[in-house]
């Protein structure tokens, strides 16, 4: 089956590097759907974050306010049943003894791009865009390109279709990242990452730090503030 390669799905969390990539897709595509997963997180403000989000490129927008289509949750909460990771369970996050920090939920982008993609086969989505990024992060095997093409590989075959994935983030630095943002929608987008987005992974919004609300301490918070602090001195 054929799908219309003009049209998107954005794999939409409400953290900066997918707002960063719904941003890049309304620049590039005709039409663009969102889809977010519920999978028991920790940090499911951001559940509440990807809607603030939206709303706020809506209204600041106006060229791309056409071209954004339905927002799509599902329920995935089997991935925290499974099993407790720094990311579904309040445990302190640290490194495990596999030297992954204990905030990796295994299987989860693999289950993400599964179902976002049986929903763009409904659809007729032809391209599915993700943050996953294996420059600056967190270490995640499966945020890696070669995992993400061979799961898309395995999914057309299963599907009969001609389904792609674009992650423009895939290689780039955070710095890079957030001048990829500016590029796209100038300070207004960048103030709708400071602002709306949330990437904490303990879903602390109680402090709103130079490069936005988050904890200060967690990897991600870390990593983005790093990203900050480049981006401002270049």
């Amino acid at each position: 089956m054929k799908l219309d390669q003009a049209k998107t799905l954005v794999l939409f969390s409400g953290g900066q590097d997918s707002a960063t990539c719904l941003a890049w897709s309304l620049a590039r595509y005709k039409y663009v759907e969102t889809i977010g997963f519920d999978y028991g997180q920790r940090h499911d403000v951001e559940l509440v974050a990807r809607q603030r989000v939206r709303g706020a490129i809506q209204e600041q927008f106006p060229a791309w306010r056409d071209r954004l289509g339905p927002d799509h949750l599902l329920d995935l909460s089997f991935l925290s049943a499974i099993g407790e990771t720094g990311m579904t369970a309040d445990i302190e996050i640290m490194t495990t003894e596999a030297g992954l920090p204990n905030t990796f939920v295994p299987g989860r982008n693999l289950a993400f791009l599964t179902a976002a993609a049986a929903l763009a086969y409904r659809r007729d989505l032809g391209v599915l865009v993700g943050g996953m990024c294996q420059t600056d992060y967190s270490g995640y095997p499966d945020c890696r390109d070669d995992t993400l093409q061979a799961q898309m590989h395995a999914l057309n075959l299963g599907m009969e279709t001609d389904l792609s994935l674009q992650t423009p983030l895939m290689y780039l630095t955070k710095a890079e990242s957030w001048h990829l943002a500016e590029e796209l929608g100038g300070q207004k987008l960048i103030e709708i990452m400071l602002e709306e987005t949330h990437t904490c992974y303990l879903g602390d919004r109680s402090v709103r730090y130079e490069y936005g609300y988050g904890c200060g301490t967690c990897p991600a918070c870390s990593l983005r503030e790093k990203g900050w602090l480049q981006y401002r001195a270049a």
